[in-house]
């Protein structure tokens, strides 16, 4: 009753309510404390992460430019033309390697753009190399001793093994038993059938192709359009041709526009450079056949 005279009660309620008040800041202040302390762990570790993919980035940026660097300086130790006694004597190398069980590599790489995985980890930063080779023979070895790319002129269907010896087959790089080579060019035919490296039956032919248009008469359109017609008319001649000759084995060598139209029933294609009448230019495109490109990655 005093304190209410006295109107202390109201004071105390006062205090009571400044010291809840109180209480209540301190709380609200100590979370915010905690906030800014996590605040600060995490902007620490943003810093840190931050600073960690810049360095990375840095270190990934090196690498690209000290790879095409790499690439940019990146050339064949060796390339050589092979035909005939030398590519035998190359062959015979291949084939004399041996190593312990698994420690030569071979692929036969038929496409630049579709360089397999164990071809990379066999030939790492020179896989490139073997790449722009392609198609080819790439074999190498785990010691390092051994790197070639080796042109197939009757290339078989895509591998990639580790082994003791290289894989490969004479066939594969020099005539054996019975084939037909087929020349096809716009304007000229010769097919000749073989036994090893010997020719045991020709035939040949060439075609009227109008080389150029006159400035009078048609028009450049029909001009091209007549063109084409003769060349086809030409190359089912080639074909029926080959149809009276039926080969087990047949490569179709020429001119690069027109012996796509063979894939369909040659063993192999090849465009070469051969000149002349039927029986010598298919002289020439048959030594063009046989002879592989040595490139030393």
């Amino acid at each position: 009753m005093l304190d209410r005279l006295l109107g202390r009660a109201a004071l105390k309620e006062r205090v009571a309510e400044l010291e809840e008040d109180k209480h209540h800041l301190e709380r609200q202040l100590e979370a915010e404390e905690e906030r800014r302390a996590d605040a600060s762990t995490e902007r620490q570790r943003a810093e840190a992460e931050v600073n960690r993919l810049e360095d990375r980035v840095a270190e990934l940026e090196d690498r690209v430019e000290r790879l095409r660097d790499e690439g940019a300086d990146a050339s064949f130790r060796a390339e050589e033309t092979l035909s005939r006694e030398r590519l035998a004597a190359v062959l015979d190398r291949l084939e004399s390697f041996e190593t312990g069980p698994e420690g030569v590599f071979s692929a036969y790489v038929a496409d630049e753009h579709d360089l397999p995985g164990p071809v990379r980890d066999a030939f790492g930063d020179r896989a490139s190399l073997v790449a722009s080779a392609a198609p080819c023979l790439a074999v190498a070895d785990d010691a390092g001793l051994l790197s070639a790319c080796l042109s197939v002129p009757a290339p078989p269907t895509p591998f990639a093994q580790w082994g003791e010896t290289v894989r490969l087959e004479r066939s594969w790089f020099e005539p054996t038993g019975e084939y037909v080579v087929a020349l096809v060019r716009s304007d000229l035919f010769a097919v000749g059938e073989y036994d090893g490296r010997e020719r045991t039956a020709f035939h040949g032919f060439d075609s009227d192709l109008k080389s150029q248009h006159s400035k009078g008469g048609f028009s450049q359109g029909r001009f091209e359009r007549l063109r084409d017609q003769q060349i086809d008319t030409h190359l089912d001649r080639c074909h029926a041709a080959l149809d009276e000759v039926s080969p087990d084995r047949l490569y179709v060598v020429g001119e690069r526009s027109v012996i796509h139209e063979f894939d369909g029933r040659a063993t192999a294609t090849k465009a070469v450079d051969a000149t002349g009448e039927p029986a010598a230019a298919l002289d020439d495109a048959v030594r063009s056949l046989w002879t592989a490109q040595l490139r030393v990655p």
